[in-house]
């Protein structure tokens, strides 16, 4: 196993590890989104640019995504609103009608009361670190540019009819290869979080032919991943497994993250769903380089499966952005996280929830197993280690992590740990927190590793209550 975990990534005053991050209307106003909304629209090579825009269900949303297309429209640029659509088919719709720039303003897994703003290229890529530098200088720049008048001015257009070209080309990927309605006699529970998922996912579940239950299906700006979605996978376990339902599919705010269930109503993670797709294409000839990239948060047992399964793999620094970034660099086609960001190369450019799901169902059908029984034996070679996860909210991350009783504990838990254990300490890219994971062959000695760091990191970057 190979590994890639150095952190490059652009971390500057407002764009960080998956975009500008922040309580909206405290560290994300709507000044924030016009100025960004200015650069994005201004001229290119003398030519009006065309700017695409998605949010997901946050009450926040609506101010930052008026102020955007407000800004993009004074620059002289057009806005197109697309409304609520997962994050990942802004970025397909961006490439596939070559707008210019495209936008999410979505803060995935967090809170309501947090709001982002993510930019990705024509290619739907994540935008570059020097164009990010350029939003920044722009945004605290002391020279306004003039704003574009009569007929150079920019317009805003209501796009949110071509979600649906988005949703057929979802579909047409989970079913080019079989017949009719494949997913018939399919009884599939999903939990939408209350965000950007909750009516393509039930309308593309039911389209190929499943009887669906839905969850998480009823947002109200404020209850966006309010005790369901993937970072709260109980609540489906416990839908699948009263309602008697073959697998379940739990999605962020933002969609492009899903984590499974099986009909046992026990959590298929991103782990599992890296390893059946590994296997899958590996069957098929298609896993290039035979090689699966993951990340430091990976488990141990995913590593050790795909090993005896005769697949490499190369770990990365958390984040789908350095995944991707390996992948394209290698010509890898699949990777992924233990959060359910699932990376298909040769599908889409980024991980999309919605097609995850939808793949894996596909898989269920022609797995021979019976459809309860599909996802636990497609994924029975992975045998996860205990591990342990906290996220300790600090004032100072960097102080936190650099401190020498830290560093001296991390040493020690490391070689207690040795070959049979693994620690990783990183701070978080979008929250105001330090996480520590451990895995072990015994839960006791994770909590016993975890619960030491944890008091020298709350001492030496002073903990916050918040």
């Amino acid at each position: 196993m190979q590994s890639q975990t150095e952190e490059n990534e652009f971390r500057g005053k407002y764009f960080g590890t998956d975009g500008f991050r922040g309580e909206a209307g405290v560290n994300l106003t709507a000044e924030h989104a016009f100025r960004i909304g200015r650069f994005l629209g201004l001229p290119q090579d003398g030519r009006r640019v065309r700017v695409l825009i998605g949010k997901d269900t946050r009450r926040s949303c609506y101010q930052l995504e008026y102020a955007l297309a407000a800004g993009v429209a004074a620059s002289g640029g057009d806005a197109c609103l697309l409304h609520v659509v997962p994050t990942p088919g802004v970025s397909w719709l961006c490439s596939a009608g070559k707008y210019d720039y495209g936008v999410m303003i979505s803060a995935s897994h967090n809170s309501y009361y947090d709001n982002g703003i993510k930019i990705v290229n024509r290619k739907g890529e994540k935008a570059e670190d020097a164009l990010l530098a350029r939003i920044e200088a722009w945004m605290d720049s002391d020279t306004v540019e003039p704003a574009a008048v009569r007929e150079k001015t920019g317009c805003v257009y209501d796009c949110a009819e071509i979600r649906e070209r988005y949703a057929r080309h979802l579909l047409s990927l989970a079913t080019d290869s079989l017949a009719g309605q494949p997913f018939t006699g399919l009884r599939v529970g999903l939990d939408c979080a209350n965000g950007a998922a909750w009516r393509m996912a039930p309308f593309l579940f039911r389209q190929a032919g499943a009887t669906v239950y839905t969850i998480g299906d009823a947002p109200d700006g404020l209850n966006i991943n309010a005790g369901v979605g993937s970072t709260h996978i109980d609540a489906l376990c416990r839908i699948v497994w009263e309602h008697g339902l073959d697998c379940g599919f739990a999605f962020d705010g933002d969609a492009d993250r899903c984590i499974a269930v099986d009909g046992d109503g026990n959590e298929v993670d991103g782990d599992k769903i890296l390893y059946l797709f590994a296997r899958k294409l590996q069957k098929e000839g298609k896993l290039r380089g035979n090689t699966v990239v993951i990340t430091a948060m990976s488990n141990l047992g995913l590593s050790r499966a795909l090993e005896q399964a005769g697949i490499d793999c190369v770990r990365t620094a958390v984040g789908d952005r350095f995944i991707y970034e390996c992948m394209a660099a290698n010509d890898y086609v699949l990777g992924g996280e233990q959060s359910g960001h699932i990376l298909l190369r040769d599908r889409e450019v980024t991980g999309d929830g919605i097609l995850t799901a939808l793949l894996l169902a596909g898989e269920m059908i022609g797995s021979g197993f019976a459809f309860r029984d599909a996802l636990r034996e497609m994924t029975a070679q992975v045998v996860s280690y205990p591990q342990l996860t906290e996220s300790v909210r600090v004032h100072d991350k960097d102080a936190a992590l650099a401190d020498a009783a830290v560093q001296a504990e991390a040493e020690r838990v490391r070689v207690r740990l040795g070959e049979n254990g693994r620690l990783v300490l990183r701070k978080s890219g979008t929250e105001p927190v330090v996480r520590v994971m451990v895995e072990a062959q015994d839960e006791a000695i994770c909590r016993a590793c975890c619960d030491g760091l944890i008091a020298l990191l709350k001492a030496a970057g002073k903990g916050a209550d918040r």
